[in-house]
């Protein structure tokens, strides 16, 4: 009989800890991402749409801004996922890049940004107790892996864009 009770306890404690982490988004991320869009879309107002959307075209022009400073700018001050919506001021045959060079920058931000995703602090935070353990300073890390990421957003944006044309083309799509 004790079997069977724990066993029906375990289960009900399972649904708890999901009814946490569910009550966890409702007070804490989804608030924040509303109030977020919310602050990104009155600032758009108040600059104006077309003036805001006329400098977002333009660092979103060219290739070296395109995959570096648009994605790095967009993660630092509108953090994941809000990020995302940045996208709107890519041409559409550049946004599978741009989204590849601005998700695979979320996590290399996290050192020197922590608010930039704090889902990604963890996997952080555990590379960099290893190099304390190791008695190396944190900053350092940091730093590098900010640089090299910039690095690679830029290498996948490029390459990404090649491999999306080259597939529009064999398709038969113009691009």
């Amino acid at each position: 009989m004790e079997f069977i009770a724990m066993y029906a306890n375990s289960f009900i404690d399972l649904f708890k800890a999901g009814a946490q982490i569910f009550t966890g988004f409702v007070t804490g991320i989804i608030p924040l991402v509303v109030v977020l869009m919310t602050a990104v879309n009155s600032l758009i107002k108040l600059i104006g749409e077309q003036r805001f959307y006329g400098f977002a075209r333009k660092a979103t022009k060219y290739k070296l801004t395109r995959y570096t400073l648009a994605p790095v700018l967009s993660v630092i001050f509108l953090t994941s996922p809000m990020c995302f919506t940045f996208g709107r001021f890519v041409e559409e045959k550049y946004k599978p890049a741009f989204y590849d060079a601005q998700v695979s920058f979320v996590h290399p931000v996290t050192g020197l940004f922590p608010h930039a995703n704090g889902g990604e602090l963890f996997v952080y935070m555990g590379i960099a107790a290893g190099i304390q353990a190791l008695g190396y300073p944190l900053g350092d890390l940091a730093v590098r892996y900010f640089l090299i990421g910039i690095v690679v957003i830029f290498l996948r944006g490029i390459i990404t864009e090649r491999i999306y044309i080259y597939m529009n083309r064999k398709a038969g799509r113009k691009v």
